[in-house]
């Protein structure tokens, strides 16, 4: 059993949402439907209007990035 994986809307970086629109835009141009009207027909220029209009999202699968105890005895502390 795989646990819900939340479905992102808003996006926490500009990267996220650049790797995003590429994903997007490679769907296109492999025969995908544009989800909005638009007066481009170049997929990279679809795919972001389809994320302006909010009907992108992306699933967030990794677990989120932790970041070390400074009490954890096992990560060496130098002082510079």
């Amino acid at each position: 059993m795989t646990p819900d994986l939340p479905i992102e809307t808003k996006f926490d970086s500009n990267y996220r949402k650049v790797m995003v629109a590429a994903r997007r835009a490679r769907q296109i141009q492999s025969g995908a439907s544009p989800l909005v009207r638009s007066q481009s027909n170049k997929a990279c220029r679809l795919a972001q209007e389809e994320i302006q209009a909010g009907k992108i999202a992306y699933v967030h699968t990794g677990p989120p990035p932790e970041k070390p105890a400074i009490e954890d005895p096992g990560i060496p502390i130098l002082a510079i």
